[in-house]
């Protein structure tokens, strides 16, 4: 596979769809302070933990990606965004009320569903090969490759896109 290849071997698209990023993301998201680190650097560096998580999956597979994924980051913006936005607002009153703790849990799930979405999006885009391509053996620093793809350049994301990379397993 080139640099500018749109084809992916079919080995590796076939072990690409054994290990849906979707499970791979929610395995990776459930380790400890992967969670924390996510939400930090979302919160504080304005990454979309799903791209980070994308680009982990990636790397994990030997991979990387030289496209920028705006159809995802659209979605991301105009769906996901607005709600994690309304789910937050209301986490004081629903503290109070249990019919706006219901239409809290409501929104979480639709959020949820919503990042399940751009997830299913970013791995149709790595299946097509559009801009993917294979890293070098041995796999370089994934510290410095994801900092670079992330635009992550300060020490404390550093140290949470860090903490992140130490729980992913070996491919």
């Amino acid at each position: 596979m080139t640099h500018d290849s749109t084809q992916l071997p079919d080995a590796l698209r076939a072990r690409l769809r054994r290990d849906p990023l979707w499970e791979f993301a929610l395995a990776l998201y459930g380790r400890d302070g992967v969670e924390g680190a996510c939400l930090t650097l979302q919160d504080e560096a304005g990454l979309d933990v799903c791209e980070l998580l994308w680009h982990c999956w990636l790397y994990r597979h030997g991979l990387t990606s030289d496209a920028d994924p705006d159809a995802v980051r659209h979605w991301q913006r105009d769906v996901t965004a607005p709600l994690r936005h309304l789910r937050r607002a209301l986490k004081a009153e629903a503290r109070q009320d249990e019919g706006i703790a219901e239409l809290r849990r409501t929104l979480q799930q639709a959020e949820l569903q919503a990042e399940r979405e751009a997830l299913s999006r970013l791995q149709r885009l790595a299946l097509s090969g559009r801009g993917i391509r294979r890293l070098p053996t041995p796999l370089p620093d994934p510290l410095g490759l994801l900092a670079d793809r992330l635009r992550l350049h300060d020490a404390p994301n550093l140290n949470k896109l860090k903490m992140l990379i130490s729980q992913l397993d070996p491919s």
